[in-house]
């Protein structure tokens, strides 16, 4: 969490590669792979829910889900598809449409199941409701609790500070590139000084 330009983007592209880091280290379950590429860090389990969706927007449903399983084996391909397509029914009906012509909750919903083709255990998302009506924003925090329960880490950035604390275990506020404040999201929610100077109103 964090008011704009703190960081939140910038941190999450370090960490999966796509911009150098000037200081500090990456490590996954205690390896440290800072030195390793995009394309590597994503063979050992890291995903992207980008801002913007940033499909392929003249390519199909499948054809777009197919790029999200590029390291995979076919069988683990089609396990992967029949997740996504249970998570999001409507992808199956749409599966042969333009993705650029899905509507921007379908739009989401593919960015998502692209990005779950890799069977993350370590999956960043960008901007969760950035653009959607309150009710298809629901859904996707759903999704984000069946993941939890399945084992899938999840780093969230999100504007809306209050849906965000509804599904958050823990808690990081970014302010000027720097954690301001690391926690649980109960000690979040608490605490008033953190809202009144970075986050806005608290949260009913």
């Amino acid at each position: 969490l964090g008011p704009n330009g703190a960081g939140k983007t910038s941190t999450i592209q370090a960490v999966m590669g796509f911009i150098p880091i000037q200081v500090g280290r990456v490590l996954l379950d205690g390896e440290d792979i800072t030195a390793r590429k995009a394309t590597e860090r994503a063979a050992l389990g890291m995903a992207l829910v980008p801002e913007g969706r940033r499909l392929f927007s003249d390519m199909s449903v499948m054809e777009n889900l197919a790029v999200g399983a590029y390291t995979k084996q076919r069988a683990a391909e089609a396990r992967s598809l029949e997740r996504v397509f249970a998570l999001f029914p409507r992808l199956a009906e749409r599966r042969s449409q333009i993705s650029g012509s899905l509507s921007g909750g379908e739009q989401q919903m593919l960015a998502f199941g692209r990005a779950l083709m890799s069977e993350p255990r370590l999956l960043f998302v960008d901007e969760l409701s950035l653009g959607l009506m309150p009710k298809a924003a629901g859904l996707f925090i759903d999704v984000l609790k069946k993941l939890r329960e399945d084992g899938v880490t999840t780093v969230l950035v999100e504007q809306n500070t209050k849906r965000a604390l509804r599904v958050a275990d823990d808690v990081c506020v970014l302010a000027s590139g720097r954690p301001v404040f690391l926690g649980t999201a109960e000690a979040a929610r608490a605490d008033s000084e953190l809202f009144r100077r970075y986050l806005g109103a608290v949260p009913a």
